[in-house]
């Protein structure tokens, strides 16, 4: 008993009944044996009790329940799915006694990676219990029916980490069982405890001491694409897995773990982060498309796990979970980090679905001038893939009527890439200057970096590589220039080895130029190139050979400048513009590729593509974009120009003060940089360098790569999409289509209760509020998104949302014209009272109103100038009048010249100003002796007057001796802080 003291069950415990328990569990072994099966032997308590370490299968809970003499019931399940927000944990875990519905086991007690089991039974909600010395993690399926349960040792030693999983699935019923066990089991240690409820585990991460489990607490739906939803974090908890409260751990923390943790609250995963439980974010539709047809056609219900390990930005974290876990995908959730927005276009009741992706690579990750260039692996940094979905929505999922799996013809993508010129170069920011010189630091002769580089785009894309390079050509010092150059050459140089045919096609075009040049056509240029771009790629094209014959994306169009933000993303919005033409037409919804600019469609695609530039530019940049769309295709040339020179301010401010701490956040979080006993802490290292590239002491043990042979054929080669699954038709007759795909509980969600406002299809933008609120009564309003909207009048496509009408009085004037004659007017007004009128000022003679003549203008009152009408204003402004005063004022001042006398005589006019006549007389002198005396012409001032004709050998310096002089004394209150100028009370920050 002394051995089991403050252990508990799942299982072990220090209570009697406990006792009985474990001879329970081994009767229940010796009659059963097929249960042990289900049993980890390597979990096994550190304290010598092996039974204890062991999981509770359902027919041990029941004995459980017998023993314990509970009656184990139903636990109080929190419904989750009714909100998106995880609910707040209460004080302790209270059964609910009330059983409402009875669950059987599975008939099969598989794992997710089994290709047995049903894949509608994905874990999407859990919920963290904790006790004195465990944690408990319970996994439910969308419809509540499935549990798996897994343990987290909080009382492991520091640097392990000590997770059991049980394979087992277990019922509702059957899962509170054991929870009612272990409550029981640990009330002398304060029970179980219900700590949050969360959707999914981002990884486990140590810096010091012991490991973190981080977990997201919100989430909220951006996208759906085949019926799998994507998921936006927003919000995260940091769980230590330490005994005792975390309020005390963080207390007793050493400081350099508190700082490692500060630097991590750095980076805020609450920004554009995203996840799905079903589909592969980090893959291209294409490539999962196709990787479903192959696995199905080999025999596979589904493919393994292919995560693109690139776009995984929680590898770090997912690393302990997989080595530890043999199903850890079904707890952790890989995670990308970059851009996802989705909007729909109503084509007369068609509803296509347009859906921009946009993954960062973590490799080489960080901020603007911190990570330029490429790596010696061949990384490069901003490396972003952006792909773009239309999809019109005749059938929510991937399959087509039949069923035909993945085989929907409703589906397209066209994918594009953007990333740093591939070389050796730098940009150092110590400076002030906001564009600091570029330095070649590293020149290959035979490109190794660039050469890894394009291998790896031949490898996720195929041929051909097609790359648009948009720097500045002509400078007067050369900057951009010289990158130019050697880019050019490094292409030349790889070129020459590749098979005809397979050669990376290049295109400058200096885009800063021709956006500055007189008459210079960016758009029409670039419009050029993108046709050239879509017709050599092509797009992606889901479909049946039978019906539709579907198309297959080969290559990809490589897109850079200096920053790979503002020139690139006007690029990438024209060629996706075009592809999103070629899209439309193999949809069958329009009969063109080309879309007119500032219609519905294209109104809306520009905004999604803007908001993805401006992310892309956040995350790397610091500051939105500097020159948008409307830069380049100069519309609102002053607005737009000052917002731009804002987001200059902004970008270097942030890329002078703030991108190092983000840069130290990224480092960790990604895992470029692992605490170790004797190294440097991180905040110590005067460079990252050597974080983001190879060890040199590994570089002699490397293989060498051949300088000529330096592709992978198989790369080159023409990609294809197999023909589509036909194996299990005979069996999708008869069973349903949730055995491979899940999409319909996951989308429908038909066991919660919502309403119109909570449904994602009802909140998504779409282009029907580009539309009038009601159509004009002159013209037939077109309600087709592809027509140019040039009302003035229509709300801006920058700004689409509409305003709301301001609620108010109108006033109409009664004797207005232009008004329509009321009802019970009379029909001869001539001799009516005088009504007073704020639009009109009438002339009262006597007691009627006579009209005066249009021609005959009436002079103003300017005194009442403040209570002038509209109308008063305009009259006036058309008949100008003057006062007697301002006439003969101005009369005096055309006059005055022409009386000046021609002959100067001592006689002075009447009105002449005595202290000027002094002042000119001080500077006559003495007459007779040909001098001219100077005003400052005394004793006391002509030492001052030789001081300032002397020149110093340095006359631009300012000394100590200086500061008395009165020139310098406003320089010397702006030194201060004090301002040259003193504040007037028509300035609004006027403080008196």
């Amino acid at each position: 008993m002394s051995e089991r003291a403050g252990e508990e069950p799942f299982g072990s415990g220090k209570y009697d009944v406990l006792e009985s328990l474990d001879a329970a569990l081994q009767q229940l072994e010796q009659q059963n044996s097929g249960d042990t099966a289900n049993r980890n032997d390597e979990d096994t308590d550190s304290r010598g009790d092996v039974a204890s370490s062991e999981p509770i299968s359902g027919d041990e809970t029941r004995a459980t329940s017998e023993l314990t003499g509970d009656d184990v019931t139903d636990f109080k399940h929190v419904e989750v799915g009714l909100q998106e927000t995880a609910g707040e944990e209460p004080e302790r875990f209270i059964p609910d006694p009330e059983v409402t519905r009875e669950s059987s086991r599975l008939e099969k007690q598989t794992t997710l990676d089994d290709p047995q089991l049903p894949i509608s039974h994905r874990m999407h909600r859990f919920t963290l219990y904790e006790s004195a010395s465990k944690y408990y993690i319970t996994g439910s399926d969308i419809t509540d029916k499935q549990f798996k349960i897994l343990k987290i040792d909080r009382t492991a030693p520091p640097g392990q980490l000590s997770i059991f999983e049980d394979s087992t699935r277990y019922t509702k019923k059957e899962v509170q069982q054991m929870l009612t066990a272990i409550d029981d089991g640990n009330k002398a240690t304060g029970g179980l405890r219900v700590r949050c409820n969360f959707w999914g585990i981002l990884g486990f991460i140590r810096f010091t001491e012991a490991y973190y489990m981080l977990l997201i607490t919100k989430r909220q739906q951006v996208a759906m694409i085949g019926g799998h939803y994507i998921y936006q974090i927003d919000g995260t908890e940091l769980i230590p897995l330490t005994t005792g409260a975390s309020t005390r751990f963080a207390r007793d923390r050493n400081p350099e773990e508190a700082r490692f943790l500060s630097i991590l609250n750095n980076l805020d995963l609450t920004r554009s982060f995203y996840f799905s439980y079903s589909y592969n974010i980090t893959r291209t539709l294409q490539h999962n498309i196709t990787s479903q047809r192959v696995a199905i056609n080999a025999g596979r219900e589904r493919p393994a796990h292919d995560y693109n390990d690139m776009f995984v930005w929680n590898h770090h974290l997912l690393n302990p979970a997989v080595s530890s876990l043999k199903n850890a995908y079904e707890w952790c959730l890989p995670i990308i980090h970059g851009f996802i927005d989705q909007a729909a276009l109503d084509v007369f009741g068609r509803t296509v679905y347009v859906t921009i992706i946009g993954r960062r690579s973590r490799f080489f990750a960080g901020a603007r001038f911190l990570k330029r260039g490429t790596n010696d692996l061949g990384y490069v940094a901003n490396d972003v893939e952006t792909e773009q979905i239309v999809s019109e929505l005749r059938t929510t999922s991937f399959h087509a009527p039949g069923p035909r799996l993945f085989s929907s013809p409703t589906y397209t993508s066209y994918v594009h890439h953007r990333g740093s010129i591939p070389l050796y170069w730098t940009q150092d920011n110590s400076g002030v200057t906001p564009k600091p010189d570029i330095d070649l630091n590293l020149t290959d002769p035979f490109y190794q970096p660039a050469a890894l580089h394009f291998d790896n785009l031949f490898e996720r894309y195929g041929c051909p590589i097609y790359v648009l390079n948009l720097i500045k050509a002509r400078e007067r010092t050369p900057r951009e220039s010289k990158l130019l150059h050697e880019f050019q050459n490094a292409i030349a140089y790889l070129n020459q080895f590749l098979p005809d045919g397979k050669k990376i096609d290049y295109k400058a075009f200096d885009m800063s130029r021709a956006s500055k040049t007189r008459g210079g056509d960016v758009i029409g240029n670039l419009e050029t190139i993108a046709e050239d771009i879509v017709r050599k790629t092509g797009f992606f094209h889901n479909g049946n050979f039978e019906e539709d014959l579907p198309r297959v994306q080969n290559g990809v169009a490589r897109t850079n400048c200096i920053d790979c933000l503002d020139r690139t993303n006007a690029a990438q919005f024209v060629i996706g513009k075009k592809a999103f033409g070629h899209q439309l037409k193999a949809l069958g919804v329009i009969s063109t590729v080309d879309l007119e600019y500032d219609s519905d469609a294209v109104n809306i695609f520009t905004h999604m593509f803007h908001d993805h530039g401006d992310t892309i530019a956040v995350q790397y940049g610091g500051s939105h974009l500097v020159n948008t769309m409307a830069t380049y295709r100069k519309i609102n040339h002053w607005q737009s120009h000052s917002r731009d020179m804002v987001e200059s301010f902004k970008r270097y401010y942030h890329n002078s003060f703030l991108d190092a701490q983000r840069q130290e956040a990224y480092n960790l979080f990604l895992g470029n940089y692992i605490w170790a006993q004797g190294q440097p802490m991180l905040w110590d290292l005067s460079t990252d360098y050597y974080l983001h590239h190879t060890d040199p002491r590994a570089w002699l043990d490397r293989t060498r790569r051949s300088y000529i042979q330096w592709y992978t054929p198989e790369f080159l080669e023409q990609r294809t999409i197999p023909p589509p699954p036909e194996r299990y038709k005979e069996q999708l007759v008869k069973g349903p289509i949730s055995e491979f795909d899940d999409y319909w509980l996951e989308y429908y969600r038909p066991l919660v209760v919502s309403s119109f406002l909570k449904v994602y299809a009802y909140r998504i933008n779409s282009t029907n509020r580009y539309l009038p609120e009601r159509p004009r009564k002159d013209s037939k309003f077109d309600f087709s998104p592809f027509v140019p909207r040039l009302d003035p009048n229509r709300p801006s496509p920058d700004s689409p949302e509409k305003k709301p009408p301001r609620k108010g009085v109108k006033i109409v004037d009664p004797n207005s014209e232009n008004d329509a004659p009321r009802a019970n007017a009379k029909p001869d007004t001539r001799f009516a009272p005088a009504q007073p009128s704020i639009l009109r000022e009438p002339t009262a003679e006597g007691d009627f109103v006579t009209r005066k003549p249009e021609n005959e203008p009436k002079p103003a009152d300017k005194a009442l100038m403040t209570q002038w009408t509209l109308n008063q204003f305009h009259h006036n402004s058309l008949n100008p009048s003057v006062t007697r005063d301002q006439e003969g004022e101005y009369s005096y001042y055309v006059s005055h010249p022409l009386n000046l006398p021609l002959v100067v005589s001592s006689e002075l006019p009447s009105d002449t100003n005595l202290m000027y006549v002094d002042y000119v007389n001080s500077g006559k002198g003495d007459e007779e002796a040909g001098e001219i005396a100077a005003p400052w012409d005394t004793e006391e001032n002509i030492p001052y007057f030789q001081d300032f004709l002397q020149v110093e050998e340095d006359p631009l310096t300012v000394r100590e001796e200086d500061w008395d002089k009165k020139r310098y004394r406003a320089f010397q209150q702006w030194l201060k802080g004090k301002s040259l100028f003193k504040q007037s009370k028509v300035d609004p920050e006027y403080k008196p």
